[in-house]
């Protein structure tokens, strides 16, 4: 009897070690661009779709984009740092030589032109360009606005000077004695 009691709970304990063996459904791990299909799930597989959108199917994947190795350094900006190994004095904007910093106010402004050219959000000739379109559509129209205003007023100045003159002439008339002398 006492080995029973031993066995026991061994037996217990035996059926969760039982359910472990049983083997694990591989995951399938995807992503998909757009409005592709997630494929369905198998028996002996589980499938998780990570959607994304469809302008990013072709793109380099987004943790390798930014990378700050030295081997992914753009060869113009090695370049650049070579051409500015021996440039020194007047208008160099360096702190060695004298008058090296004459050249900083010109670096500037250069800078800040390059940067208001590409700037997508001043677009000052555009502006420009759009606000003499919106003018030059309505100039026909003011112009014959402004012309038949000169009209009325010319034909008003002329009523004014021909009633004028007839109030005038009925004045000189008036003045003459009806017998001549």
């Amino acid at each position: 009897m006492r080995r029973l009691l031993i066995a026991a709970p061994l037996l217990f304990t035996a059926v969760p070690a039982l359910a472990q063996d049983a083997p694990e459904p591989k995951v399938n791990q995807l992503i998909v661009y757009g409005n592709d299909e997630c494929p369905v799930s198998g028996d002996d597989t589980i499938t998780v779709c990570a959607r994304k959108a469809e302008a990013e199917r072709f793109r380099i994947p987004q943790i390798l984009r930014k990378s700050s190795s030295p081997q992914n350094e753009a060869w113009n900006n090695k370049v650049l740092a070579y051409e500015r190994v021996g440039k020194t004095g007047t208008m160099s904007c360096s702190p060695v030589g004298a008058g090296g910093w004459t050249g900083c106010s010109g670096q500037l402004i250069n800078a800040a032109y390059a940067e208001k050219q590409s700037d997508e959000s001043i677009r000052f000739g555009q502006l420009i360009a759009d606000e003499r379109a919106k003018r030059l559509s309505t100039i026909d129209k003011d112009a014959a606005k402004t012309q038949t205003d000169v009209e009325k007023l010319e034909d008003q100045m002329e009523a004014r000077r021909k009633a004028e003159a007839e109030a005038e002439a009925k004045a000189e008339a008036d003045k003459k004695p009806e017998g001549g002398n």
